[in-house]
């Protein structure tokens, strides 16, 4: 059974509101600071095939570092979408979790007990 993994920034809000949401209940999560463990270009292509809206899932759209691209993102390849994203992380929206199977961005409550409910229905039956 595959961990959920969270990528996750200190300082923000959404992160830490989720944060103290699984520390309450009890989920185990492999956490990994999101800007100095940024997830590789296999892991973001990954991410982007658990989604159901791709990139704009994805793409912290109203960030400075999105405004200062200077690009339609739409224009470009996914493989240069992504070389962005490794390049600077603040491109991504967080919160982000995923068990590899589904996938949550940002603070969603109900989407956390989703996927820890089914952790931990796994866990029982294992």
């Amino acid at each position: 059974m595959k961990p959920i993994t969270f990528y996750t920034y200190p300082s923000c809000t959404s992160c830490r509101k989720t944060k103290k949401w699984l520390k309450e209940n009890n989920v185990a999560v492999s956490e990994r600071h999101i800007f100095r463990d940024t997830p590789t270009y296999e892991e973001l292509l990954h991410l982007l095939s658990l989604t159901t809206d791709g990139l704009d899932e994805l793409l912290a759209t109203r960030s400075q570092s999105f405004k200062n691209l200077g690009r339609d993102v739409e224009d470009l390849p996914l493989s240069e979408v992504v070389k962005l994203i490794i390049e600077d992380p603040k491109l991504l929206k967080r919160p982000i979790l995923t068990d590899g199977s589904k996938l949550i961005v940002g603070y969603n409550p109900e989407g956390l007990r989703s996927l820890s409910n089914k952790k931990q229905c796994l866990m029982m039956t294992s």
